[in-house]
């Protein structure tokens, strides 16, 4: 068998690959940190053949708890990806598997090419009611991708949605095919009366750089992007310093800021409440679009969540979602997918998939259409 990972978003190291039961291999760490989680390969010449996968170094991951109870996902068409058999014990990450073709991927989660980015960037600006433009560049040189959706204006709610600022986190660029899909479709009554008086700022990938690394949660330089919304800086995190700067040029009345969990295998929500400056009526908006998008979608979880309403001088804030809501006073929350499956509703061939993640996304619009009057 052959194992490799020298391509677009691919992560492991092979120690030893002599034995297809015995193979053993190692996650390597971000690029310039210490983070890593994120594997994606492809084993060759196994088809018919009982392959157990090793991942000797999965006790020091970033989130070691994350590997309880999940399963690998693996594809022979990268297109479907489908759970397979996975146990994590003394330490060690084994996928156990007997592939049907010649050749399989195997990857954390469901992964998502920086050439898949530049095709949805493609697909969505042909849309007249879209405005795509270039912030920037990221430390690689990458371009900085923002969608505008709707026409600006004095009287319009101004709504920003970002994802990916964990690279690993790919979830949230399928929640963006989806948000941005439904919004887009001109036969949506939502979609078409929230861009009458809204512009929809997108930024689907935030952190192109790691994503085509194999990188977990940092950039290039080692940064953890979403760790430095005070102050970033142009040189370590040009990523967040660029979208940072054109937020404080149009405003913010709502953002949503999209990730993913290991450690919680819930959809659920993560508010800004305790930023110290956030006015009452923003908990009252916050309730709402939550038990709104828990209409909408029935993956969605408002009781598995992270703490509500505790003391507000705690919360850290150089996250994105403190920064905005301190810095505008507005909704700002962050939206966390799981790696594993949903336990609320669980699904044993895919657990949670990129399908899921994009009605997660369509069914967003839809909450936001609810809350849409009250963001100012």
């Amino acid at each position: 068998m052959q194992i490799g990972a020298h391509f677009d978003s691919g992560n492991i190291e092979v120690l030893d690959a002599t034995d297809p039961g015995a193979v053993r291999l190692a996650i390597r760490t971000d690029s310039n940190a210490e983070f890593y989680q994120w594997f994606h390969f492809r084993a060759s010449g196994v088809r018919d053949v009982d392959c157990q996968l090793h991942i000797v170094n999965a006790r020091d991951a970033s989130y070691p708890i994350g590997w309880e109870d999940y399963r690998a996902v693996a594809s022979y068409d990268r297109e479907t990806w489908f759970r397979v058999p996975t146990d994590y014990t003394d330490g060690i990450l084994t996928i156990r598997h007997r592939p049907e073709f010649d050749a399989v991927y195997y990857a954390y989660f469901a992964p998502y090419s920086l050439e898949r980015h530049r095709d949805f960037i493609a697909r969505c600006q042909v849309s007249p009611l879209v405005r795509h433009e270039v912030l920037g560049h990221s430390v690689d040189g990458e371009d900085m991708d923002l969608l505008v959706v709707g026409e600006a204006g004095a009287d319009k709610r101004l709504c920003w949605v970002l994802a990916r600022q964990h690279p690993g986190e790919t979830q949230g660029q399928f929640w963006m095919e989806g948000f941005l899909g439904r919004l887009l479709d001109t036969s949506d009554a939502v979609a078409k009366r929230i861009l009458k008086g809204a512009a929809v700022h997108a930024v689907p990938n935030m952190n192109p750089d790691g994503g085509r690394r194999g990188n977990l949660r940092a950039n290039a330089a080692g940064v953890n992007l979403n760790r430095a919304w005070t102050e970033p800086s142009m040189e370590t995190c040009p990523e967040v310093y660029l979208v940072r700067q054109r937020m404080l040029a149009t405003g913010v009345d709502f953002c949503l800021d999209v990730h993913a969990t290991e450690e919680r295998p819930y959809v659920h929500v993560i508010s800004s409440d305790r930023v110290p400056s956030l006015p009452d009526r923003v908990l009252e908006v916050r309730e709402t679009f939550d038990n709104a998008l828990a209409d909408a979608h029935p993956d969605w979880s408002t009781e598995y969540g992270f703490p509500r309403n505790a003391s507000r001088d705690t919360i850290n804030m150089d996250l994105c979602s403190a920064w905005v809501a301190d810095t505008f006073g507005c909704l700002a929350l962050t939206v966390e997918m799981p790696f594993k499956d949903n336990a609320k509703a669980p699904d044993a061939t895919f657990g949670w998939s990129p399908e899921r993640a994009r009605r997660l996304g369509a069914a967003s619009v839809q909450a936001l259409g609810v809350v849409f009057d009250d963001l100012r």
